[in-house]
């Protein structure tokens, strides 16, 4: 399974990372990342890393804030948040590309207050 964690309610231009743990797979994914959505709107990608080549994608939206990273010891995939804005807002969910399939965490809410 996959696990986020590490969302939370914080103040504009504040931090969070969020942390999802892929211990129940391999290291043999195509991709992984994030992605957020709020209510009434559709699911979209904040960022990947794919492999073969190593490669990482932002979201224009988030670009220059956001840093996405992964231990590949621990398992585990973090997406570093900074500056954060209050239209960041959204249930943040981990994703992952694996060769059994792709599969979702479970979603980790970030609130942004002004």
């Amino acid at each position: 399974q996959l696990q986020a964690s590490g969302g939370g309610l914080v103040q504009a231009g504040e931090s969070l990372r969020l942390s999802c743990s892929h211990s129940g797979f391999g290291l043999d994914f195509a991709a992984i990342g994030w992605f957020r959505q709020v209510p009434g709107k559709e699911r979209e990608g904040v960022s990947c890393i794919s492999v073969g080549p190593n490669t990482t994608r932002y979201a224009d939206s988030v670009k220059g804030r956001f840093t996405i990273s992964r231990d590949s010891s621990r398992k585990r995939l973090y997406l570093r948040m900074n500056s954060l804005k209050p239209e960041d807002t959204a249930v943040y969910f981990c994703n992952g590309n694996f060769a059994s399939g792709t599969y979702w965490g479970q979603g980790t809410q970030v609130t942004v207050s002004s």
